[in-house]
């Protein structure tokens, strides 16, 4: 079965949607953002800025939906339920949905919605975009990981995919182990986000000795524990190349749990303290510094 891919849909302009439709769009893809009435009025009222520049995304509203090659889903996890029904009308049979939201989960929602055929697997990592308002800002694009749900040789439809996001600027790398990839990244954004949203820093402040950097490890290390007991051991030079991506991020850079918190925002909290709670509970095993992670940010979110 062919998986040519000549039309993109996109859902979620936060840092992560913004910086990769930016890049699909300024590369001649076939992309439209998708958006609810609401929001497209917004959108192109205020629009939206990329690196100082006023980007005008192609919108398009349920209204105006055809089934696409291509769905990248850009939401927050908070946001995956209402934009599961904004795009429904662009899915077709032959349609691919890639999810960027962080953690372990949205794959599964949008499988139970759309078909396990139609899901890959995906986690962006790398990017170093901050968005304020209407306003993104970014230096490194970062790259999109991407593979099928079982493990096994690259497929055709994968690569497909990376084959044409890669013609349009963005880099793409397929993997054979996706979903223990995904484990991966949940362990860092589980440290990482967590740390510098409840010590109120940026990535600078979790790089150099300190409490801010024990609680970003101590919640790693209780993240790397959990992952092997979910069937997707992290090694321990893999769980040292995660921590040497987080010190290699620009040192005035913060990650999105940051962002939240500034803002007063609710944040991913349940995703990453919360996800790692349960499944301590599922297990039987102690997972303290996620605990006290998920104590303190329900603490800063209930004071906004």
């Amino acid at each position: 079965m062919s998986h040519e891919i000549k039309t993109i849909g996109l859902i979620g302009l936060g840092a992560v949607g913004a910086l990769y439709a930016e890049r699909l769009l300024s590369t001649g893809a076939d992309i439209r953002v998708i958006v609810d009435e609401a929001r497209k009025a917004r959108y192109e009222r205020e629009g939206v800025l990329v690196n100082g520049k006023r980007i005008d995304y192609p919108y398009a509203t349920p209204a105006q939906a055809e089934a696409l090659d291509l769905i990248i889903v850009a939401t927050k996890q908070g946001g995956l339920e209402a934009a599961l029904d904004t795009i429904s009308g662009f899915v077709g049979e032959n349609t691919l949905l890639i999810s960027l939201i962080n953690g372990v989960t949205s794959e599964g929602a949008m499988a139970e919605r759309f078909g396990e055929k139609n899901v890959l697997y995906a986690v962006a990592q790398g990017m170093d975009a901050v968005k304020e308002g209407n306003s993104l800002v970014y230096e490194h694009p970062g790259m999109i990981v991407l593979g099928e749900k079982e493990p096994g040789e690259v497929s055709g439809r994968v690569m497909a995919v990376a084959d044409h996001l890669m013609a349009h600027g963005v880099k793409v790398v397929p993997v054979k182990d996706m979903v223990r990839r995904q484990w991966g990244k949940l362990m860092l954004n589980v440290g990482l986000n967590q740390a510098c949203m409840v010590f109120a820093c940026n990535y600078e402040g979790v790089q150099q000795p300190g409490e801010a950097r024990e609680v970003m490890l101590g919640a790693m290390r209780e993240a790397k524990t959990i992952a092997g007991l979910e069937g997707y051991p992290i090694s321990e030079t893999e769980y040292i190349d995660w921590v040497k991506m987080a010190d290699g991020l620009a040192p005035s850079g913060c990650p999105s749990m940051r962002q939240d918190g500034a803002a007063k925002r609710r944040s991913e909290v349940e995703l990453f303290a919360g996800t790692m709670v349960r499944l301590g509970k599922k297990h039987g095993v102690p997972v303290p510094v996620n605990e006290w992670l998920y104590q303190r940010v329900r603490e800063i979110e209930a004071a906004y």
